[in-house]
């Protein structure tokens, strides 16, 4: 698959983000940047930096894996992406949709699935909280581990991939 053979999930405007920040961090537009890009912005689940070197290559095999974790920082920094750290040494990355509200994970501890609900009451607390002791709030996060129930009564994982 080529680069522009790619199903345009990202939205004009999303692809003009980046490359204002890219110029604005003094960093140059370059084919394997918007192939992260595209491929990072194209996925519907969570994904690692190893998964998104896969997608990116399927558009542009001369991205290396130097580069897709150059860019992570840079996608996560500009919001495009969000970051989640599940532990473990293990970080999840998601396209930060335009009409999402704040969200709130659930780790499954049995299948490491990342389940994603809409928490608004999040910007609220952290706002006043926040505003309590004389500060503004820059980021916050909502994270929950669990176990399966499934898996602890039947010894299999429904959410599982197989």
């Amino acid at each position: 698959m080529r680069h522009r053979d790619i199903r345009r999930v990202s939205t004009e405007a999303s692809r003009d983000k980046f490359k204002t920040f890219l110029a604005a961090k003094g960093l140059r537009v370059t084919n394997q940047r918007l192939a992260i890009f595209d491929a990072a912005l194209a996925q519907t689940e969570h994904f690692t930096a190893e998964e998104l070197l896969v997608h990116a290559r399927a558009l542009d095999e001369s991205v290396s894996r130097a580069t897709v974790y150059r860019t992570l920082p840079i996608m996560t920094e500009s919001a495009l992406l969000r970051e989640i750290d599940v532990g473990r040494n293990i970080k999840f990355y998601a396209p930060n949709r335009d009409d999402r509200a704040q969200q709130a994970q659930i780790i499954c501890l049995d299948c490491d699935k990342i389940f994603e609900i809409n928490a608004p009451f999040m910007e609220w607390y952290g706002t006043t909280v926040s505003s309590k002791l004389g500060l503004t709030p820059v980021s916050q996060r909502l994270q929950v581990s669990a176990h399966c129930n499934a898996f602890r009564t039947t010894g299999q994982c429904p959410h599982r991939n197989n």
